[in-house]
């Protein structure tokens, strides 16, 4: 195996949520063989479970020319962001490294052969080059049944998903709940906690807070702030808008502090403000990114850094 790197460090965190009161106004914190990625057969039910007990190795031409029986190298390895899964590896290529239960890793062993290899295409060990963020020392190789080396990282074999059919595809995340995409360390990859409260760009909005889970936040114009939050939402309404939990000040990004803080709502739930005034979010928004909740009724809007409302009606 070639190998040359970089040293990169991978951060991960975790904030945990508290709530805290301070006055308006003030700054402070609230709260068998194996078959490559490019073999023109398709990969069966049973591979993409991963269970290994598949019949038909497959074959085919793989992509650069490589034999069917043959794994693809692996070429320049480097870690991948991904939102939703965290920092993985990814070849030369862009393409996602998986890694699979039914395996081990002490020692390196590998249980996916026959169609399963054709769903999961094993990586080989030659040529495999550590990239940025890549440990030279955590790459290794094992030895499969049909005698052809297939790369490892952290001990536990790598491997293609042959429905990747794009760089930066994560199709094979969770397959059988056996697959996962590959860290750089070897482990499965997890995405660090987000910030419970931070702001994105939106094409229509400009830049608006968002919550832990990337929804929409939204301030009710009816609620007051001065001289201390008061939410006029209050029985169904809350039904439709949920209360923001209190978060911490430093578990925040690009949210003005002054002002952050949580109260107490009458109902002995807390609740989070941006600028002491209380945020919510919207049942009616889906997904991150949905802002299904601007402008209902002429008194919902998003929110900006600064705690003001988007979009409102100037007084």
């Amino acid at each position: 195996m070639k190998t040359s790197w970089r040293s990169a460090s991978l951060v991960a965190g975790a904030a945990a949520v508290l709530a805290l009161t301070t006055a308006c106004g003030q700054d402070g914190g609230a709260a068998g063989t194996s078959q490559n990625v490019g073999a023109t057969a398709a990969p069966g039910d049973v591979g993409d479970l991963g269970t290994g007990t598949g019949t038909s190795a497959g074959a085919g031409t793989g992509a650069g020319g490589a034999p069917g029986n043959a794994p693809e190298p692996a070429g320049k390895l480097s870690v991948s962001p991904n939102a939703e899964i965290g920092a993985l590896v990814t070849d030369g290529a862009g393409r996602t490294l998986y890694r699979f239960d039914a395996d081990t890793a002490k020692p390196p062993k590998t249980t996916c052969e026959n169609d399963c290899a054709t769903a999961w295409p094993p990586v080989a060990a030659n040529d495999a080059i550590a990239g940025e963020g890549i440990d030279e020392d955590l790459l290794g190789e094992v030895t499969r049944p049909d005698g052809t080396k297939q790369l490892t990282i952290g001990g536990w074999p790598a491997y293609r998903y042959a429905k990747d059919t794009a760089a930066g595809d994560v199709k094979g995340q969770g397959v059988g709940k056996k697959w996962y995409a590959l860290a750089a360390d070897g482990k499965k990859a997890k995405a660090e906690p987000a910030a419970g409260l931070s702001t994105r760009e939106d094409p229509k909005l400009g830049e608006i807070v968002v919550d832990g889970n990337g929804m929409t936040v939204y301030r009710f114009l009816k609620d007051e702030a001065w001289p201390k939050p008061v939410s006029a939402c209050t029985g169904a309404c809350l039904e439709k808008w949920p209360v923001v939990a209190p978060v911490r000040a430093n578990d925040t990004e690009g949210v003005e502090k002054k002002g952050l803080m949580s109260f107490t709502r009458p109902d002995g739930a807390a609740q989070q403000t941006v600028d002491c005034w209380p945020i919510y979010t919207f049942a009616r928004d889906k997904k991150p990114g949905d802002t299904n909740g601007q402008g209902v009724g002429g008194t919902w809007y998003a929110v900006k850094p600064d705690g003001k409302p988007v979009g409102a009606p100037k007084k």
